[in-house]
């Protein structure tokens, strides 16, 4: 066999070794749309999120973070950039949920949100600048 079509055949069978190995779909990690929104309006209560505000204010740039393991819990973690209450510079609120039993708790903990990978939290800015 020329070196070209040994090459070309290993990168076949690769690429064939790929498709059948078994993967976790990231769709299985992230949480059901009815559980984001319930996140959201959570999140939204706190007074870290602007829940006694006077002053409007709106999100931007909202992320979330989990499901993540932590000892037996299941936590998820929700950051944003929320603009109003001062002039020109964001406040960063940041708030740490358990999920358990289909409840969701609010905890004291936020290093539990540490180096977590977050994705966009569109759910929260929509919810946020609605209200």
């Amino acid at each position: 066999m020329p070196p070209r079509s040994a090459l070309a055949a290993l990168l076949l069978l690769a690429a064939a070794g790929a498709q059948a190995a078994p993967r976790k779909a990231a769709s299985d990690d992230a949480p059901s749309p009815a559980l984001l929104q319930r996140i959201a309006a959570l999140a939204l209560k706190q007074v870290e999120f602007g829940s006694v505000s006077l002053l409007p204010v709106r999100f931007e740039g909202s992320r979330i973070a989990g499901p993540i393991e932590d000892g037996g819990r299941v936590i998820y973690c929700v950051t944003g950039h929320m603009y109003g209450r001062t002039f020109g510079k964001p406040e960063k609120p940041k708030v740490a949920l358990r999920y358990e039993a289909d409840r969701l708790t609010v905890l004291d903990d936020d290093e539990v949100c540490t180096g977590h990978r977050t994705r966009p939290f569109p759910e929260l800015d929509a919810l946020g600048n609605a209200r």
